[in-house]
């Protein structure tokens, strides 16, 4: 079973990706008391994040000029904790902090494998944070994932740098 991690005040929390365009890894690292932990993605993860806490802001009073952080850049990983499933958010309003929680998906190599991880008891990453960090997330996150391979202007795929078989063209 992995290790659950729980933050409740971190230095900051950053997504972070490692990669050539279509072929990138996503994860969100967090600074805390020194150490620096990273859990592994997957872009659309990462998009629907920042979109869902972008939506949660725009309800909540806005952040003074002064709370406003430097958005950050994530550092390569030495290692991926283990591979974020699912992610909930809650707002704290006597704290004024988002709570987000990630859950670990297990890893299930194969059907045999499947019967006996049935039980999974997925670790969890609990981190609560400001809403400043929570602007400089979204601004870092949607960075990234906009920075990917272009789209053909045709079909809308994404196209790899030698091109790739656009089904318009046919």
């Amino acid at each position: 079973m992995s290790e659950s991690w729980e933050f409740t005040e971190p230095d900051s929390i950053v997504p972070g990706v490692f990669g050539e365009p279509g072929r990138r890894t996503f994860f969100i690292q967090v600074r805390d008391a020194g150490r620096i932990v990273s859990f592994k993605m997957e872009k659309q993860q990462v998009a629907a994040l920042c979109e869902y806490l972008e939506g949660i802001l725009t309800d909540l009073p806005a952040i003074h000029p002064g709370q406003f952080i430097a958005p950050l850049s994530a550092v390569s990983p030495e290692e991926m904790q283990w591979i974020v499933g699912g992610l909930a958010v809650a707002y704290e309003e006597d704290d004024d902090r988002l709570m987000i929680v990630a859950e670990e998906m297990p890893d299930i190599d194969d059907e045999d494998d499947f019967a006996e991880d049935f039980d999974f008891d997925p670790a969890t990453a609990r981190i609560r944070i400001t809403r400043a960090q929570v602007a400089a997330f979204i601004a870092v996150g949607n960075d990234i994932v906009r920075a990917g391979r272009p789209a053909c202007r045709l079909c809308g795929r994404p196209m790899d740098p030698g091109g790739h078989p656009c089904p318009r063209l046919n």
